[in-house]
């Protein structure tokens, strides 16, 4: 079987895409499987929040979009094997815009490594640039991770029409997965109304995993690596591993 490739997108920041793509890996590993996940975003995040120094790195996701290295030369393994980004990729688009084919970069690295693993991650940047384009290219489904607030959600729509777009043009299979709602804060009355919007906007597609706000968030990434290691009997561990079973589930035949 080919790996089946889920990039987490929102062209809104902080929504907490970096932590779901890492520690949602993380369980996936720990349920048997091998993923692989690929950070695409320039800020470098992901590989930050394995303990890679990313302006340390000789090569990066970078040579591999624009130089066509292949994708094994840029992997680490780490807690999960992390195709590691640097803040070159911040230059990707510029350098890959004379590209024919641009779009379709990530998808032909990703080919080399397709037996090697049951899944690959990607991580995307905030933005619907051309690395998220390539993400969503490459990907059979998407994960959207929301913040539970009016302006997350807004978010929503436009990226909505980017998918279209691609599935029109580039990739004729490409859904999403499910909408995660993120850095929920239960105690307040704003919470409770963006998730019920969410539901009633997208019915079944939310996920009914919700990922809360705690501390842990916050200092695992510090530590160089995923909530589930860094405190696994926690709420935000117990939460991720619960968001593995329903996609896992979702993604049987």
């Amino acid at each position: 079987m080919p790996a089946k490739v889920i990039a987490f997108a929102n062209q809104k920041g902080g929504v907490a895409k970096t932590t779901t793509t890492l520690n949602l890996a993380v369980a996936f590993a720990e349920e048997g499987h091998r993923v692989l996940c690929c950070d695409m975003d320039p800020q470098g995040n992901l590989t930050m929040s394995q303990g890679i120094d990313p302006d340390a790195l000789q090569k990066s996701m970078y040579d591999v979009l624009v130089h066509k290295l292949p994708i094994r030369e840029v992997v680490e393994p780490r807690e999960i094997d992390v195709a590691c980004a640097s803040i070159d990729l911040a230059g990707a688009e510029i350098a890959m815009s004379t590209m024919i084919g641009r779009e379709r970069s990530l998808q032909r690295a990703l080919r080399e490594v397709d037996d090697d693993y049951d899944f690959v991650f990607i991580d995307t940047p905030p933005s619907l640039g051309l690395l998220t384009i390539n993400a969503l290219t490459a990907a059979h489904k998407v994960i959207v991770p929301v913040q539970c607030e009016y302006l997350s959600m807004r978010g929503l729509i436009q990226l909505q029409n980017t998918l279209a777009m691609i599935r029109e043009n580039l990739n004729p299979d490409v859904d999403i997965e499910g909408i995660l709602p993120t850095l929920v804060d239960s105690r307040t009355l704003h919470a409770k109304e963006a998730i019920e919007l969410l539901e009633e906007n997208f019915g079944d597609r939310v996920f009914a995993s919700r990922i809360r706000k705690t501390v842990r968030f916050a200092e695992a990434p510090v530590k160089g690596m995923s909530v589930l290691k860094y405190d696994p009997d926690g709420m935000a561990a117990h939460a991720y591993r619960q968001l593995a079973k329903e996609v896992l589930s979702n993604a049987k035949p």
